[in-house]
């Protein structure tokens, strides 16, 4: 299976912080925010992952995380020219998928949930066998934000709807998909939206027509912080920070799960901590080792 991370647009709403950079690239806390969903592909056992940012950050992203062989793992870079929507990721991505399937996660979204890789594992299996797509829900207190899914009264998934204005649950749909190789031609033939966009939640609609999208619930405890606003960003920076002074533990640390994942050895993993030494991250990195 292949990732993709969706790292592009112009942040407009964390302007003026985002007019000289990425919000993708910003720190959330004591990392920068594209760590975040780049460590749930990497837990996930995805090691072959593309990066789809604008031609303006491409570089950027360059420098920060290179060709991915110090992780252990591929990285590959795409531009955007400009935000044509999620669904867009797909299209830009053909040949970078092949006939692989494809984990889309949004490079702003940071998910923090017990049992999460596990049941992208189990996705991933499923998917391949029998060509659907898996996407997962979670309870919000202002749906209309969001692509928000209704169930009827067995659980079972009867629409998916996109910011409506009259939501029929609170339940969204959170920024990881994943998706059988015919979301490539699903992307293809999709119309863009009154906005000018080619919207994810019209690729999921389709594969409901088609009998063919399963939506796994998020439970109690679990964090799905969108940082889209000044104030998610803070939020999200606090949870990083209180979870990580409690547990003295690293959300998001991308060289510890190489190392822990045996995609490097202990050698490059101290020679990643000595090149961050002087930085708490650094620190922690060699205490672990």
């Amino acid at each position: 299976m292949k990732g993709i991370i969706l790292a592009g647009g112009t942040g407009s709403r964390l302007f003026p912080i985002t007019k000289g950079t990425s919000k993708q690239l910003l720190p959330v806390y004591d990392k920068p925010m594209i760590y975040y969903p780049l460590s749930t592909l990497m837990l996930a056992g995805i090691k072959d992952i593309l990066i789809i940012t604008t031609p303006h950050d491409l570089n950027k992203f360059q420098q920060l995380l290179g060709d991915g062989s110090t992780l252990g793992i591929k990285l590959s870079y795409q531009q955007q020219d400009k935000p044509e929507g999620l669904a867009h990721a797909f299209i830009l991505g053909e040949k970078f998928i092949k006939q692989d399937e494809v984990c889309l996660i949004l490079g702003d979204n940071l998910i923090y949930t017990n049992g999460l890789i596990e049941q992208v594992f189990t996705e991933r299996k499923i998917i391949s066998g029998e060509k659907k797509s898996t996407v997962f829900g979670y309870h919000v207190n202002n749906p209309q934000a969001y692509g928000v899914v209704e169930f009827d009264n067995d659980n079972k998934v009867v629409s998916i709807e996109e910011k409506p204005k009259k939501p029929k649950s609170n339940y969204a749909v959170i920024g990881l998909y994943i998706y059988d190789n015919s979301v490539i031609d699903i992307a293809k033939k999709i119309k863009p939206s009154a906005r000018g966009e080619l919207e994810i939640t019209t690729v999921n609609q389709e594969y409901l027509k088609q009998g063919k999208l399963d939506v796994k619930l998020l439970g109690r405890g679990s964090a799905w912080l969108d940082t889209g606003t000044y104030d998610d960003l803070l939020e999200a920076s606090s949870f990083v920070q209180t979870l990580e002074k409690r547990q003295g533990l690293k959300i998001g640390c991308i060289e510890e799960i190489a190392y822990k994942n045996q995609w490097i050895n202990k050698n490059q993993f101290l020679s990643l901590a000595k090149n961050l030494q002087n930085s708490e991250y650094g620190k922690y990195l060699q205490k672990i080792c």
